[in-house]
């Protein structure tokens, strides 16, 4: 159950994460150090969730 709501959980904030980079992204461009830091944020939250789900 914990691990459920975890992923459940991980998955909402990579989804606004994801909005968050795509919308920086357009306004600054894809090499800017915010979406490259946002990017690499999102890296992790993808790495834990995938985590979870092995």
């Amino acid at each position: 159950m914990i691990s459920f709501l975890l992923k459940k959980i991980l998955k909402r904030k990579i989804e606004v994460k994801r909005k968050d980079m795509y919308k920086k992204a357009e306004n600054l461009g894809f090499t800017h150090p915010l979406v490259v830091k946002c990017s690499q944020e999102l890296d992790v939250l993808l790495n834990s969730y995938f985590d979870q789900a092995a």
